[in-house]
């Protein structure tokens, strides 16, 4: 990995050929247009490599650079420790080539014959699941064909200012075409702020999906670890269901962390599955002590939970869902508890894109989240 460096791609001059990426392990190979980051030019060409918050915070889409030039004009890889970078470790939804790459990076098949597209939905069912979370029931207008997804992914809503804001769907698909998903009120969002006070049933929104790579991985016989954070339940109760469908009898842990009682907000529908499956094993946690003592549940964080259970994960897979302080120590911890990286599956989060650049220039404060 001697050949491999970071720099920045206006060092690169102007007459150079337009860079081509080369995926180590399956041979592909495709091309970089100027300005444009690794993930947007694999997704160009239809190949799926990971990532989930598209702004450089999460880690989901790291890869290692083998060989080649690359630099971070848009964000910084907030994402990467000095450790990870001396190791040549790159975000690709940031990273933009000055040269030809030779990358070591995951790729998620199952989700490349999956057409992205554009529809109109209407809000078939609003429902209050906690003190500050909507449940959104969506079905596509009439004239609409059923969006396809895999369980775990994820949708854009697209605002009528041209902003987007994602959203996690939160069940596998239906042969009617609904669309389940969890929008937690967060104070200042504009768009959550009216999906709390003022959207009502019947009313229409454009959506875009499915996105994301947070989905099942099903060439596995190891037990699975699901790691839930507030809304984070959304995709990993998907993810969960589908498996249930499948009739795994692989081993289930599923811990939900969250502040109040109140915040599990869907823990009937997980006890059911408790009921359902004797392989399956449910771990509430709240953070605040004096709620977990009122509420008789286990107390602290969610991630160090995980790791009083399972101290040594070199034998399991782990999915976890949730905002980027949890991602970001859970994956440190869950990685120095033995999981190989590869086998941990995760999906952050995060501001929305375009809002996290305006808080990285210091324009702005705003806290639009995704499914928040």
């Amino acid at each position: 990995m001697g050949k491999a460096r970071i720099v920045d791609p206006a060092h690169r001059g102007d007459n150079c050929a337009v860079p081509i990426v080369t995926l180590k392990h399956s041979g592909r190979r495709f091309e970089v247009a100027a300005g444009e980051t690794v993930l947007e030019a694999a997704q160009r060409a239809g190949i799926a490599l990971p990532y989930s918050c598209r702004a450089g915070v999460c880690g989901s889409c790291k890869a290692t650079l083998l060989e080649g030039q690359c630099g971070y004009p848009l964000n910084p890889p907030l994402a990467l420790d000095a450790h990870e970078r001396a190791q040549h470790a790159v975000l690709l939804c940031q990273a933009v080539p000055a040269d030809d790459l030779l990358l070591e990076a995951r790729e998620v098949v199952s989700v490349e014959d999956v057409a992205r597209r554009r529809l109109r939905v209407r809000v078939a069912e609003r429902r209050a699941l906690a003190p500050d979370v909507t449940g959104l029931v969506l079905l596509p207008q009439d004239e609409e064909a059923r969006l396809r997804w895999l369980p775990g992914q994820y949708l854009d809503v697209l605002l009528d200012d041209g902003q987007r804001r994602p959203f996690s769907i939160a069940n596998g698909p239906r042969s009617d075409g609904e669309i389940e998903l969890h929008v937690r009120h967060v104070a200042g969002g504009g768009f959550t702020s009216w999906v709390a006070d003022a959207l009502k049933a019947g009313d229409t929104l454009h959506v875009e999906g499915p996105l994301g790579t947070f989905v099942p991985r099903e060439d596995s016989e190891r037990p699975m670890v699901f790691v839930a954070g507030g809304t984070g339940f959304a995709p990993v109760g998907a993810i969960v269901e589908h498996f249930l469908a499948l009739g795994t009898r692989r081993g289930m842990d599923v811990y939900w962390g969250a502040r109040r009682a109140a915040d599990l907000y869907l823990r009937e529908r997980v006890e059911a599955w408790v009921r359902r499956a004797p392989n399956l094993r449910f771990h509430p946690v709240l953070s605040e002590p004096a709620e977990a003592r009122a509420a008789g549940l286990r107390e602290g964080l969610v991630h160090a939970a995980v790791l009083a259970d399972h101290p040594d994960l070199s034998g399991h897979d782990v999915y976890m869902s949730g905002p980027p302080a949890m991602i970001d120590a859970g994956r440190h911890a869950f990685v120095a508890a033995g999981l190989p990286e590869e086998r941990l599956y995760y999906d952050s989060f995060d501001y929305a894109p375009d809002v996290l650049a305006k808080i990285i220039a210091g324009r702005a404060g705003i806290h639009e989240r995704r499914a928040g």
